[in-house]
């Protein structure tokens, strides 16, 4: 039976989403699904991810929670599978003057001379697989501190245009899966826009059972 490892953050995001996959966790399910944090910020993340692709060697990868908007293209509360997701805040300089590692020659990951594990850069194509069309959105950009205000977003989106969320955990796991070959997938719930810090007007509830119900269907459609 394939193995699917479901990657959380926190373990507030953990308690939502519990009860919407119970019913594909479990070796009696059929399923295959192990639930696990992954832990929060890309530094825990990757390193939490690697431990536990070699503790439970999956045949796949997919990471859920909550993101912030980085514009009006997804809406708040709906949730979205990512197509890919890029690194923002290693490389040099701050603020307007940031540049990202790619752009001046340095990869994240060199690649190992016989090929097993490829060159990584700021950038990483997510899996993606299957038919299921609904909920898909392009590039989610990993940061080490969410936006506090539009500056913050104009900045990010200056640099990736075509970011349509932030999250925090995202590049870190998927360059952990890269490094091991474990295909990967991204499902973020749209608790709110970057950069609004008042959590008033968050919805964190329903991001987090609209990227539950989304993360079923994904694992349901799986080979």
């Amino acid at each position: 039976m394939p193995r699917q490892l479901i990657l959380v953050p926190t373990e507030m995001e953990r308690r939502s989403l519990e009860p919407i996959l119970d019913p594909i966790l479990g070796p009696a399910t059929g399923h295959g699904c192990i639930m696990a944090l992954c832990g929060f910020g890309p530094v825990a993340a990757a390193a939490r991810t690697a431990h536990l692709i070699t503790e439970h060697a999956p045949d796949r990868v997919l990471l859920v929670g909550i993101a912030g908007r980085l514009d009006d293209r997804l809406a708040i509360g709906d949730a979205c599978r990512f197509e890919r997701v890029a690194c923002f805040g290693v490389g040099a300089g701050s603020g307007g003057e940031f540049v990202p590692a790619g752009a001046l020659g340095w990869h994240q990951w060199p690649g190992d001379a016989d090929g097993t594990s490829p060159r990584i850069g700021d950038l990483i194509p997510c899996t993606a697989t299957g038919t299921l069309g609904r909920g898909r959105a392009d590039l989610l950009l990993t940061v080490c501190a969410a936006a506090a205000c539009a500056e913050d977003v104009r900045l990010r989106k200056q640099t990736f245009p075509d970011a349509a969320a932030e999250d925090m955990e995202g590049f870190a796991v998927a360059l952990a899966c890269r490094l091991r070959g474990v295909p990967v997938d991204i499902v973020r719930g749209i608790s709110n826009t970057a950069g609004d810090r008042d959590t008033s007007r968050w919805q964190v509830a329903a991001a987090l059972e609209a990227a539950g119900r989304l993360a079923r269907q994904i694992m349901a459609e799986a080979p």
